[in-house]
């Protein structure tokens, strides 16, 4: 089995007094999109500025393809394209100019930059402002550019911090379309995403790493989350009704498997037939009054985080 091209050893990051990361080991699966998900302040960020080179760990190593990004960064480095935090650019420049500009640093020739420059416009539907000036283009314009400059070269890993931050609702949308649409086409690509936004993650992700307080607090397929080891999700909002009567009510169906409480919603968990469940539910005099689907990422998250804290 091939080495995953990514790997996380003991990473740890300290800031005076302060610990960001906290001996963080992870391994990226080659050809797979992770999310690494966590709250503001997790040390998503810090994590991803050490594995590019951007600031230096305490202690711990990151490896990519095999090499040392702090001691040798040039070959760690080669063959990835990286979008960390927000992009900058020179507002004079079109974006047919930045990619040339940045394909020249990155060492292409005038040929590949021409005929990449066209097809990656083209991949992030920006074609038709190809030849404008930069100043003049929103935040999820130059967010898409940003995009498209980190697939210059044909890299075989892309890291991501946060790609739709700052969007408003139509450039978060277009902004996953495109990568969506982009993962889809490319079989032979490694993807590593930060976010705090979970159905971003669920949507885009085919594996999900969580961190919290710095620390790797899970790490496994998405398939697997959603799965929930074949278990159904269900959100019940109740009246003014005990929480404990609730919970034993509940227990008592022969088709549900946990029932947990937030003091304002109660999520269960089942097996089998959902409109068994709501039947069985609206004879219980329990005072339901709403049942939804529950988002098994968010379920699963919310369980994680507050356990790691």
């Amino acid at each position: 089995m091939d080495k995953n091209p990514i790997e996380l050893v003991s990473l740890r990051k300290e800031y005076g007094r302060f610990t960001a990361v906290d001996g963080l080991s992870l391994g990226i699966r080659r050809n797979s999109f992770t999310g690494l998900l966590g709250p503001n302040g997790a040390g998503k960020s810090t994590t991803l500025k050490m594995m590019t080179n951007l600031i230096r760990p305490t202690s711990g190593q990151v490896f990519i393809h095999g090499y040392n990004v702090t001691e040798e960064p040039k070959e760690a480095l080669a063959g990835v394209g990286t979008v960390i935090e927000t992009p900058e650019f020179y507002g004079y420049m079109t974006p047919r100019e930045n990619l040339r500009y940045i394909g020249e640093i990155i060492g292409m020739t005038p040929e590949s930059i021409s005929a990449q420059s066209d097809e990656i416009l083209e991949k992030v539907r920006m074609t038709g402002w190809a030849d404008k000036r930069m100043s003049t283009f929103s935040k999820g314009m130059r967010q898409r550019i940003a995009f498209g400059q980190a697939l210059l070269g044909d890299p075989e890993i892309i890291i991501l911090d946060e790609p739709t931050s700052g969007l408003d609702p139509r450039g978060m949308a277009e902004m996953r379309s495109i990568m969506k649409e982009f993962r889809g086409n490319s079989k032979e690509l490694t993807v590593m995403m930060s976010s705090h936004i979970l159905h971003e993650v669920q949507d885009l992700c085919d594996r999900v790493a969580m961190v919290n307080c710095g620390k790797l607090v899970f790490n496994d397929d998405i398939s697997a989350v959603n799965s929930m080891a074949g278990l159904q999700t269900m959100v019940l909002k109740t009246e003014d009704v005990s929480e404990e009567f609730v919970r034993d009510r509940l227990r008592s169906l022969s088709n549900v498997v946990t029932v947990d409480s937030d003091g304002t919603d109660t999520l269960v968990r089942f097996r089998g037939s959902r409109s068994k469940l709501f039947t069985d539910i609206a004879g219980l005099g329990i005072g339901a009054y709403s049942l939804s689907e529950g988002d098994s990422l968010e379920t699963k998250y919310l369980e994680i985080i507050k356990e790691s804290r």
